[in-house]
């Protein structure tokens, strides 16, 4: 059975549902994030199994107990909040320690625990200053610190490296990953952060509207996308208006030319429009199309973006871009050439397919 289970959660607010029908089954040790758009529900969620929120109806139990109406304190989570949300008038070691005062354990017992978290975070040294006196990063580890000192079963994360830098964050979620393998703890992370999810998940938890729209694991969410809206969330996609040749064998014409899909085009009619998408990575330019689509059109605009070259192709009416990995010998084409580019029937989404209600897990 799942340590985490979510049955059917539903959260409403007066007339408007937050969240709808959320299923999901959490293992024990299992990173798991919940990612999606501003307003799509993840942190109602995440509220709602820290205890900060009551479902509307639905069941929530941690290892086979029921904690669906019982109080936060009562729950065995520890929560990191976007705002660090640090006692500005307690020294980082009483910040951590909080938690286990107020549990009534003994002195020595929140010293050796404290000095434990410390060591964890590596912030030994910082153990007698204020959060005023700490950076960004340094104040999201005390409290990542004294989310884990109580030794919570479960701990949730909501945004907690939203307010910090680009190089920060890259660096703190792969201390946050590199503590929760060390301690085995089954942890769900609120982001809206596609890298975050994909870089530190287990699974993820695709949200909309309030909706599972798909669980998967990273590379399923990334090349497997269920639902028109993952595809489109996840990554970067091209996305082209094609006619239906053959829905039986999968083949369609992009302005004329003829591709083919991986599978057949199941609900589709000969002549209908759909909508396609590629994946920029998935192209190549030229080489051997054998075995591969191939479509041809002329290069409109070359951007270097680093450690990587975005390339623009026009065909007669569509215009798409593909990446190639920059480096000292890369030969490019010039602007205004004829190309021919390449990629296999998988790389091919149907994002206007007919789609199945989203489910859990």
């Amino acid at each position: 059975m799942a340590f985490l289970d979510l049955n059917d959660v539903r959260k409403s607010f007066m007339q408007a549902t937050a969240v709808e029908m959320f299923n999901l089954k959490v293992e024990r040790g299992e990173f798991v994030s919940f990612l999606g758009p501003s307003g799509c529900g993840k942190t109602t969620t995440l509220r709602m199994i820290a205890g900060f929120e009551t479902p509307t109806s639905g069941q929530i139990m941690i290892d086979n107990t029921d904690i669906t109406f019982k109080p936060p304190n009562q729950r065995p989570v520890g929560m990191v909040f976007q705002s660090y949300a640090l006692f500005p008038n307690m020294k980082v070691a009483d910040n951590i320690g909080f938690g286990l005062k107020i549990a009534k354990k003994s002195k020595d017992e929140i010293a050796s625990r404290v000095e434990e978290m410390l060591a964890l975070i590596h912030m030994r040294e910082f153990a007698h200053r204020y959060p005023y006196q700490l950076s960004g990063g340094q104040q999201q580890r005390v409290a990542l610190a004294r989310a884990l000192a109580v030794q919570p079963q479960v701990l949730l994360l909501d945004e907690p490296l939203s307010a910090l830098d680009a190089k920060i964050r890259v660096q703190l979620r792969q201390e946050i990953r590199a503590i929760q393998r060390k301690l085995g703890i089954t942890t769900i992370y609120v982001t809206h952060d596609q890298e975050e999810a994909l870089s530190l998940s287990d699974r993820i938890v695709v949200m909309s509207a309030g909706r599972i729209e798909q669980i998967g694991t990273p590379f399923e969410i990334y090349n497997f996308p269920q639902t028109p809206f993952v595809a489109s969330f996840v990554g970067t996609l091209n996305a082209l208006e094609a006619e239906v040749r053959d829905a039986s064998t999968g083949r369609i014409a992009v302005d004329g030319q003829e591709i083919m899909m991986a599978q057949p085009l199941s609900g589709a009619v000969t002549g209908q429009k759909i909508t396609v998408a590629l994946r920029p990575e998935s192209i190549s330019l030229n080489g051997d199309a054998s075995g591969a689509n191939h479509l041809q059109g002329q290069v409109e605009a070359i951007t270097f973006l680093g450690s990587i070259v975005r390339i623009q192709v026009r065909l007669e009416r569509h215009l798409f871009f593909f990446d190639s990995f920059n480096n000292p010998h890369l030969s490019l084409p010039q602007i205004g050439q004829m190309v021919t580019v390449r990629f296999p029937h998988e790389a091919c989404l149907w994002l206007s397919a007919p789609q199945s209600e989203p489910a859990g897990d």
